[in-house]
């Protein structure tokens, strides 16, 4: 008897590529979770979101402030679409409160793209198709409100199409991203031969 084909069966390339992504460690000022990922960009998809904090640093007791927060989309499609130039494609939110020094600069939105580029050339990542935006957002409040300060926000939402000898090389792609978050929020990036994922070497 014929034995019924499996349905849905994930492609090795992308499974490979999501074991690798799912070793990805937090660190003690970047929290990397695993989210749901939105299932029409493409036939395969895995995600993750990370808040960047920092504990203890002219804050009260165990208090938490949230410097910026993210999100990221690894999309998979076999079929490789034209526009993506490959099999692989990744969607990028960040989020961060700005200083004020840095919300008056009037390049802002160039110095943030050149976060991006520099964090992908700095981890050897090879790409095609980068896009993206930033986008400045003041936000003031009025009424039984007018007591909170004046904020300014930058979000970056960016997308790329890593080249990949291995899926498994997805993670110099997320490494980078971690540093682009850490960058925005105003951090230092990890020290050099550091890495958020164990056994990785350099």
């Amino acid at each position: 008897m014929v034995q019924p084909v499996p349905i849905n069966r994930t492609p090795k390339a992308f499974a490979t590529l999501a074991e690798a992504l799912r070793t990805v460690r937090s660190t003690p000022q970047v929290h990397i979770e695993e989210i749901a990922a939105p299932g029409r960009l493409a036939p395969w998809a895995v995600a993750f979101s990370a808040q960047v904090t920092a504990e203890g640093t002219f804050l009260e007791d165990d208090a938490v402030d949230d410097l910026a927060t993210g999100r990221i989309v690894v999309l998979y499609d076999p079929e490789a679409p034209v526009e993506w130039q490959g099999e692989f494609r990744l969607v990028s939110y960040i989020r961060a409160e700005l200083e004020d020094e840095l919300a008056a600069e009037p390049m802002l939105g160039q110095v943030a793209w050149t976060w991006l580029t520099d964090a992908l050339d700095g981890r050897d990542c090879n790409v095609a198709e980068v896009g993206g935006t930033t986008t400045k957002v003041i936000s003031e409040s009025f009424g039984t409100l007018a007591q909170r300060p004046t904020t300014v926000d930058l979000e970056l939402r960016a997308s790329w199409s890593p080249i990949l000898e291995d899926p498994a090389d997805i993670t110099q792609h997320i490494e980078a991203w971690i540093e682009l978050i850490t960058t925005a929020a105003g951090l230092p990036p990890m020290p050099e031969g550091v890495s958020p994922f164990p056994g990785r070497r350099r």
